[in-house]
């Protein structure tokens, strides 16, 4: 549906929000702004909403807290990795009438045990921020029915599954369009672990992050290098395994020639486990500076923007 928009050039819509419970945020984040990046480039109407309902729900945030974060560093540094601020609609959940009114009307049409199948545990705080969440990937639908695409980490599938429960539920009433999803793969750990996770500090890094803190990740950082240079050389890496070139192909590196190269000459034993991580350190310290460099001037274009209430 999404594809066939961007073909024929048809109105859709694009919407991430931001969870303004850290004063950082992380390469996961990073990758679906690359994907509303795109959306936003090939037509979409682009939406971003701070999540402060959801983070004084589930996190403790209070609202207060929650905006002065979101305006300091969070939407600037949307902004810092691409986001036009003059094509994307943003706002705050609690200012936001449509978003409330619509998780109200959600609210009425599941039960207790739906709740409960969809979370396990269904705890109020679960429950409010499920139905906030419909708000938001809805909300866009209240001035035109429109198809909208939803880019989220897989752990988010349930959200967008009771979303579209809700759509087929209230099908003949409201009317609204089925909604898409892009399910990102995850930024793995450094430590070798499924993702990355701000609870295991020293497998994770952060937008910013200083030179010296990441250099140390990446340097104790697991990786598919051999036990010796000698075995090295003769074996190769074993890519597959490595944390380092994850985050290269992931994250630092657009060229695929240039990837291609690095994959071939590390798989064939070229290059050592040391040179991987001292390219990913050096192309690491380019994106950091950037990104700080961009985010100052993000700053100042925070207020210019009017939100949407």
């Amino acid at each position: 549906v999404i594809a066939e928009c961007i073909k024929k050039k048809k109105k859709y819509y694009a919407l991430t929000g931001i969870m303004p419970t850290a004063e950082r945020i992380h390469f996961g984040n990073k990758m679906v702004i690359e994907n509303m990046k795109y959306f936003q480039k090939h037509g979409a109407q682009t939406y971003v909403l701070v999540a402060d309902l959801e983070a004084a729900a589930a996190r403790g945030v209070s609202l207060e807290e929650a905006r002065k974060r979101a305006l300091s560093f969070h939407i600037p540094a949307y902004i810092a990795l691409g986001l036009d601020a003059k094509k994307t609609g943003f706002y705050f959940q609690s200012e936001n009438v449509g978003v409330i009114k619509i998780a109200y009307e959600a609210a009425r049409k599941f039960t207790h045990n739906e709740f409960r199948s969809a979370y396990g545990a269904p705890d109020p705080n679960k429950i409010m921020s499920s139905l906030t969440q419909m708000g938001d990937m809805l909300y866009p639908q209240e001035e035109e029915r429109m198809p909208g695409i939803i880019p989220v980490g897989i752990d988010q599938a349930v959200h967008i599954r009771m979303c579209r429960d809700y759509i087929r539920k209230t099908k003949t009433t409201k009317g609204y369009v089925q909604i898409s999803s892009l399910y990102n793969k995850f930024t793995p750990s450094l430590d070798g672990n499924f993702k990355m996770s701000k609870s295991r500090p020293d497998s994770c890094i952060e937008i910013p992050e200083s030179e010296q803190s990441f250099s140390k990740k990446i340097a104790k950082a697991v990786t598919g290098g051999r036990k010796t240079l000698e075995e090295q050389r003769r074996l190769g890496a074993e890519v597959d395994k490595d944390m380092v070139f994850e985050l290269l192909k992931q994250h630092l590196i657009e060229d695929d020639k240039e990837l291609e190269k690095i994959y071939h000459e590390y798989k064939s034993g070229k290059m050592s486990s040391s040179e991987i991580k001292q390219k990913a350190i050096e192309e690491m310290k380019k994106f950091m500076s950037s990104f700080e460099k961009k985010l100052e001037k993000a700053r100042k274009q925070v207020n210019k923007i009017k939100f949407i209430k």
